[in-house]
């Protein structure tokens, strides 16, 4: 079951009507979360890592 169709199923009943329904909708957020968290990490791994040699970059002229 997708998280779009669980979502149109909630949005038909009452909030409060179907605990179980609640407890897949937090289930399947919680599993995308976890997914994304681990897409954005390598991301975020290497962009704090140089990509430039070290010697590249450290003296700009700048003529006014």
């Amino acid at each position: 079951m997708s998280s779009a169709s669980l979502v149109s199923s909630l949005g038909a009943a009452d909030a409060g009507s179907d605990p179980v329904a609640l407890l897949m909708l937090r289930k399947t957020l919680n599993l995308q979360a976890q997914s994304v968290a681990q897409l954005v990490q390598p991301a975020v791994a290497a962009a704090s890592a140089p990509s430039n040699p070290p010697h590249l970059g450290n003296n700009v002229d700048i003529k006014v």
